[in-house]
């Protein structure tokens, strides 16, 4: 079944709290996709935040089983999308696993109508016929709630929602354009 990998730093915060949502979103449309996490310097086995936990509890989502994963090569290999929350989680793992260029977006990147367009892109025309400011990397980045109180966890949980509904929609769009390609043969 294809996947979706979310990853972030500890694996305990921001990309637990991002599958957990797109698990949701995924059950609530009737989509057919594997999401998972993983952190690229996570301590196998530790848990959620609590802050993690409360503020998806509000959400009507338990966190409480999940445990921190270390990414692997394996994880890599089997996404079909992988979503990191900054571009230096992009740059990291792009690093250690260069094959998965084509499949590596930040989360704000991919959700955005058209992922190829690099965050540092020419700038863009507005209305009033003015070039708007170059969008600099780190509007792709989802800040760090860790060690943050339950307020900036609950922010970051919105946040992620709303990322997450606009990725999921033009994930099942891509997936269904490219199974209604013709193939070669």
């Amino acid at each position: 079944m294809p996947g979706i990998l979310f990853i972030c730093t500890g694996n305990t915060c921001r990309s637990t709290m991002a599958a957990a949502i797109a698990s949701r979103i995924k059950e609530e449309r009737g989509l057919d996709v594997d999401v998972t996490s993983a952190g690229l310097a996570a301590r196998e086995g530790e848990p959620a935040t609590p802050e993690a936990v409360r503020a998806l509890a509000a959400m009507g989502i338990d966190l409480r089983e999940h445990r921190a994963r270390r990414v692997t090569g394996a994880m890599v290999e089997d996404a079909d999308l992988i979503l990191t929350m900054t571009r230096s989680h992009k740059e990291f793992l792009l690093h250690f696993y260069p094959a998965a260029g084509g499949k590596t977006f930040t989360l704000k990147e991919y959700a955005r109508e058209d992922p190829q367009k690099p965050a540092e892109r020419a700038q863009e025309v507005t209305g009033a016929g003015e070039a708007a400011p170059v969008i600099q990397a780190a509007d792709d980045d989802i800040p760090d709630p860790f060690g943050r109180p339950l307020e900036v966890y609950q922010a970051t949980a919105r946040e992620l929602a709303g990322l997450i509904r606009q990725a999921l929609e033009k994930y099942a769009q891509d997936t269904h354009a490219a199974n209604a390609a013709p193939s070669e043969g």
